[in-house]
């Protein structure tokens, strides 16, 4: 086991080392920053679609504390080095509209069918679980058809990009995103089950960890984490390979999603990170779960119903402009309003996510093997 283990950590540094050599050093960096996502929460049980569900099914408000504590500590480095730096690194910010709205609620209720968000998806299938292979795939078409409805839904009414710097400057950005981060904990802590408030070590090791890893990917990548775009331009290229012609379309005409499109998969900065994560998560599985017997079959039904939901969550993720991490973590992070219109829309939208997957489960109960903490 322990060369295994061994061979592992070594098969991560090794792709690194390749990547330096014909990608450069930065994407090097950018899939060792993807793994160290991986790692985090896949090794230390670290979600963001789970933790929504607990709080709504067992008021358990653990998961959703550590989650507003990770996006606090990096707002609070990720404000400063964005005000210092304007032409180098650019914050998740995105407007707020009718479809930005729509697709949250979307987004929000199928990553609890699904069980897992985008990152989750990620890390389900780099865990080896394949209901999570099912839904990445499926997620990956509906970002990819999500992107070529993108120009139509923009065109409903919509705000123009606010941000909290733009509104209130640099100190006051960061000052309204911690009191409105802890006015959200003291809602939880006060709706959560005794015993179920205070997230356990590893959680707060998790946020601190998951902190670490957005600052740099903000410093290397030159832009926040995110996991979206880089599914939407894997169906792209799927699409291409196909035979389809996407020069036509207003999304991937656009002058630096076409050069994305037509360039290795290896030399964009989102892919880089999503293809670490997956192997981040498969290296934490494997550590810790290598003679583990595989999961019993899933029910047809809820194997059906999360596919229909990742192809619901792909397409909406597109038009929320983000999933978990790139609009609510990355979002509300760097200062955008859109982020805290995401969350309240994504939430709404898991109310119904957890009647859903109820239903799907009735009966006959389905054993998917995904894990509630993603």
């Amino acid at each position: 086991m322990l060369l295994t283990r061994t061979s592992l950590v070594f098969l991560a540094l090794g792709i690194a080392a390749l990547l330096a050599l014909f990608v450069g050093l930065r994407m090097a960096l950018l899939f060792l920053i993807g793994v160290g996502f991986g790692l985090t929460l896949e090794g230390l049980r670290f979600g963001f679609a789970g933790p929504w569900r607990a709080m709504i099914q067992h008021r358990d408000g653990r998961g959703i504390v550590a989650q507003l504590l990770a996006i606090g500590l990096t707002a609070a480095v990720a404000l400063p080095l964005l005000a210092s730096a304007p032409g180098e690194l650019m914050g998740a910010h995105a407007p707020i509209g009718v479809a930005m709205i729509a697709g949250a609620f979307v987004f929000g209720a199928g990553m609890v069918v699904v069980m897992g968000c985008g990152s989750g998806t990620l890390v389900n299938a780099g865990s080896g679980n394949a209901l999570g292979l099912l839904a990445l795939i499926f997620f990956i078409a509906g970002a990819f058809l999500g992107t070529l409805h993108l120009a139509w839904w923009t065109e409903l009414a919509s705000l123009p990009v606010v941000t909290l710097p733009g509104l209130l400057g640099g100190v006051g950005a960061l000052a309204a995103t911690l009191v409105a981060l802890a006015a959200v904990g003291a809602v939880v802590l006060a709706r959560a089950a005794p015993g179920s408030r205070l997230p356990q070590p590893r959680l707060f090791l998790a946020a601190a960890l998951l902190t670490g890893l957005a600052i740099l990917n903000l410093v290397v990548a030159g832009q926040p984490w995110g996991v979206t775009y880089g599914l939407g331009l894997w169906g792209a290229k799927a699409a291409t390979a196909a035979g389809a012609d996407l020069s036509q379309t207003a999304f991937w005409a656009a002058p630096g999603n076409a050069e994305r499109l037509y360039s290795s998969i290896l030399t964009d900065v989102t892919s880089l990170t999503n293809l670490g994560l997956i192997a981040g998560a498969f290296i934490a599985a494997r550590w810790r779960r290598v003679m583990d017997p595989p999961p019993a079959k899933p029910a047809m039904r809820l194997a059906v119903g999360i596919a229909i939901a990742a192809l619901a969550m792909g397409y909406a993720s597109r038009l929320a402009f983000g999933c978990n991490v790139g609009a609510f973590f990355s979002g509300i992070a760097t200062g955008s309003l859109h982020g805290w219109a995401w969350f309240v829309a994504a939430f709404a939208g898991a109310l119904l996510g957890v009647r859903i997957l109820a239903w799907l489960q009735a009966g006959p109960r389905a054993r998917a093997g995904l894990q509630v903490s993603q």
